[in-house]
This record gives structure tokens, sequence and C-alpha cells, in this order.
């Protein structure tokens, strides 16, 4: 199945990328037909080159089973999930890769290979993850930090977090990406400790300890990417209803 069709908003990020060189990247266990069709779309499309790192007869019965053409692909040929993650970041720390993509392993396995502290690919940030959504009613696509990583992130965290996805939305076309910090609330309360958190990030990012982005918050969800439920409630923000980035509380 192709990863995006001509009229959804993914079709706009991937249109940013025309005329850039494919990245190679390193693929950990791709051993079911979404893994491994998926690898092979995104080098169809000209975005990635794929290095396959797996039990190489699984990623070839895969591969036949479902009639997808492996060509020329090479193959980094490991015994087993784990192995496959120890190899795939090991392929990126040689320079041989440049980005990671997860197969069909469990997440927490190649995280612990990425984390490791001698020979995963840690930096002086802290880890995190973004969601691209294709939000239909939404008039822009719209990335979601951080619902998969990080549990309940302290303020130096959440402003890595922050960080992180504003470099990733830049990199995909967005000059000065829209931040809203939700909360479950609009207020500022110290009943509610991540509206404390929200309003710390705001001051961080105007004293330039945040960069490359706009932040607003708190924010409740309705008031975030709506305008008109943020103008009833008497908030008139750049971001309010026009976000790039939503940035969670935390991962509940």
């Amino acid at each position: 199945m192709p990863i995006t069709s001509s009229t959804d908003k993914y079709a706009q990020l991937l249109a940013r990328c025309e005329g850039l060189p494919p990245i190679p990247t390193a693929v950990a266990h791709p051993c079911d037909q979404s893994s491994l069709d998926g690898a092979l779309e995104a080098a169809r499309l000209g975005l990635i080159t794929p290095l396959l790192v797996g039990p190489e007869w699984r990623i070839r019965q895969v591969a036949e089973e479902h009639g997808l053409p492996l060509g020329d692909t090479p193959i980094i040929d490991t015994a087993h999930s784990h192995a496959s993650a120890e190899a795939a970041v090991e392929a990126v720390r040689s320079g041989r890769a440049e980005l990671l993509m997860k197969g069909s392993l469990h997440t927490d396995e190649l995280l612990h290979a990425v984390t490791r502290s001698t020979s995963g690919l840690r930096t002086e940030r802290r880890l995190s993850h973004v969601f691209a959504m294709d939000v239909p009613t939404y008039h822009k696509p719209l990335f979601i930090t951080d619902a998969a990583v990080n549990i309940f992130p302290t303020l130096n965290e959440k402003a890595d977090i922050v960080r992180n996805a504003i470099d990733l939305v830049r990199i995909l076309g967005v000059e000065r990406p829209k931040v809203a910090i939700l909360s479950a609330v609009e207020t500022v309360t110290d009943k509610i400790p991540s509206t404390i958190d929200a309003a710390a990030l705001c001051m961080m990012s105007l004293r330039g300890q945040i960069e490359g982005g706009l932040l607003d918050g708190p924010l409740a969800f309705d008031n975030a990417i709506s305008k008109a439920a943020a103008e009833t409630k008497g908030i008139h923000s750049e971001v309010a209803g026009d976000p790039d980035i939503l940035l969670v509380p935390d991962l509940e």
C-alpha cells in the first residue's frame, strides 16, 4: 500500500523532499510485510537508500511471499531481532547509514541499542518521539510530541523535547514552527504542575534558551487547535488555533 496519496497532508511533507538526495538508512529487522514494504516504498520515492538489517532468509522470504522486489538492496545478516538492533545502530555509528528506521522488532529492543552509553547514539539532548499526523479536520500537518518515549518528563526534559520537535519541523520546511504547550487548563496554577512547566518553557523561549519556534502555553486542547475556542476564553495568540506542534505534558 502506498504510504501517501495525492491529496493528503503527508504528500505536502513529501513534496518538500523533492530534489533532495536519498539518505542512507539502516532499517532494523524489516521482517514483516509492512516494515519491508515501507522501506522499499521510501526508496522508490527517493527518500532513503535502505540498508536492511536482519535475518536474511526471513527478509527474502517476506519479499517473495508478498511480491516485494529487493533488487540489489544490501542486507546485513543477523541472527535475531536483538542483533538486528545492535547492527543497525552500529551502521549509523560507523557512518554507513545516517538514519535509523524501525522494522518489526519491539520498540524497547531498538531503544535499548540506541541508548547504550558506550555503543548507542546518545547526544547531549534527551531522546524523544514525534508523531506526524494527517488530521482531516485540521488545515496542515500536525506534529505531536512526546507520546511514545518519555513518561513523565521534567521541565528540562520537556525543553529538549521541544527543541527536538522544532528542529525536525524546521527541516520539513516550516521556518518558525508554532508550539502549543498542552495542559488540562489554559491558566497557570500550582495545583497542576504542567501549567507551571508550560509557562516556564515560554519564558525559556523568550530568554533564548529554546530557539527557532514560537511557543504558547499552557493551552487546553480545544483552544490549542481551535482559534474560535481560544477567543471564547479570551485567548488571543499567534499559536492558538494554528500550531504546528503540540507538546503533551506526559505520556498519559
